[in-house]
């Protein structure tokens, strides 16, 4: 579900006409509702009341400060992966006692950054992160709460980019190795086993992987406990997709109703690290039709945003709804949809088809507040652009479009060119 619906063949983002918002800020234009974000998040906390949970949201899908700050505001924890975004959710007030850092490339100064803020745990992808971790920890005289991310090769039926559950993936340990990895992590002075990590993929649809991986895990936490290895913690991950196109995702609590039997009598805590599922029907992404190019077979149809502002469609072949922000009779045409980067690949929608644009009007690419601004570039010195929170009848820039001085930010001409 989500709060951008047409009200007399006008597209609003709640209570807001997105032509109001377009007017005042610009475009192109990233909008994000209020009330979807919270909605989305409280279905989640809702899911699993009964089993001891926290909920970490991913700031790779979507990690501007007023987001994470709504989300802070109501308990709210982050699943982190790099220091950037560490110094995100700490900035927006989200307790370090709710922050799991994952990613297989933590470097020294990010590991020391995490021991210094003691958060929840360290999700561990290697022996030799796990020596740094424990070499750092000493050095610094505390012990690093740690969890294993464990592969439990599970397919999650997705797109090969975002799935990581694979033997073949780059991200955590086989599970097959995980009990000698353990008892390596036992024999460490510096570290403090708390928790199993998994995360299988992203834009999962079906229950079923989610269920198969627990079980997995599940079977690891009863042998670690055989080797005097008791977890605190199991960390599922996130993945949880929603409806691009015509999918058919579980809710939330199909998930919790799936998974939470098989924990029965635990009081093991649960952590879920959705982003996707909580942001991406939460924003849109609104762009302006510069130029209208007809093709023997189709009609290109060129907009003021590209591939540097919404790269999913570029990068993955992704599907985003494309609707007229005012609803119009005119008849369908066959059309690409492709911005002004210097790349055959730069395009939004390809083969669809849609009502015919005037040079001038908007339209909305829907689904885009995950991935969307968080993977956006400066490609060809592009500007990046605005952000917008929607609550109710009123809405605010929560990220000013940059300015042109912006791309030089920083930057030194050495002596020796002036």
């Amino acid at each position: 579900m989500h709060s951008f619906k047409y009200k007399n063949s006008e597209l609003y983002a709640e209570d807001v006409p997105v032509r109001k918002i377009v007017e005042e800020v610009g475009s192109p234009v990233f909008i994000y509702s209020h009330e979807t974000f919270l909605r989305h998040f409280n279905a989640y906390q809702n899911a699993f009341n009964g089993q001891p949970h926290t909920i970490c949201f991913a700031l790779k899908a979507n990690s501007n400060p007023a987001v994470l700050k709504l989300l802070a505001n109501n308990g709210c924890g982050a699943d982190v992966v790099s220091g950037g975004e560490l110094y995100l959710a700490r900035r927006a007030g989200i307790h370090p006692s709710k922050i799991v850092y994952a990613g297989v490339g933590k470097t020294e100064h990010e590991i020391i950054e995490a021991l210094k803020a003691k958060i929840l745990m360290f999700n561990v992808e290697s022996s030799d992160e796990m020596h740094a971790i424990n070499d750092i920890a000493r050095s610094m005289k505390v012990k690093a709460p740690i969890a294993l991310r464990v592969n439990p090769d599970i397919d999650p039926m997705t797109h090969p980019y975002i799935s990581t559950g694979l033997k073949e993936s780059k991200f955590g340990i086989p599970i097959e190795e995980a009990l000698e990895n353990y008892e390596l992590a036992k024999k460490l002075g510096n570290l403090d086993i708390t928790g199993i990590h998994k995360h299988i993929g992203s834009q999962i649809t079906t229950i079923q992987p989610f269920v198969d991986a627990l079980r997995k895990v599940l079977l690891l936490v009863h042998d670690l406990k055989d080797h005097g290895i008791t977890i605190k913690n199991i960390d599922m991950g996130g993945g949880l997709g929603i409806p691009y196109n015509d999918e058919h995702p579980p809710h939330p609590k199909d998930l919790s109703n799936a998974v939470l039997p098989l924990l029965k009598g635990s009081d093991i805590n649960l952590i879920l690290e959705p982003g996707r599922s909580i942001a991406g029907n939460a924003g849109i992404f609104v762009t302006k039709v510069l130029y209208l190019k007809k093709h023997s077979k189709k009609e290109f149809v060129i907009v003021d945003g590209g591939m540097n502002d919404l790269l999913r469609p570029s990068l993955y072949n992704a599907f985003h709804s494309v609707l007229p922000v005012k609803k119009n009779s005119r008849k369908k045409v066959l059309s690409d949809v492709v911005g002004p980067i210097c790349e055959s690949g730069d395009f939004l929608a390809r083969g669809r088809e849609l009502p015919r644009y005037d040079k001038g009007e908007l339209m909305a690419l829907m689904s885009a507040g995950a991935y969307g601004f968080s993977m956006s570039s400066n490609y060809n010195s592009r500007r990046r652009v605005a952000e917008v929170m929607v609550r109710g009848n009123e809405f605010h820039v929560v990220r000013e479009r940059e300015k042109y001085s912006d791309l030089a930010r920083g930057t030194k001409i050495p002596d020796f060119l002036k």
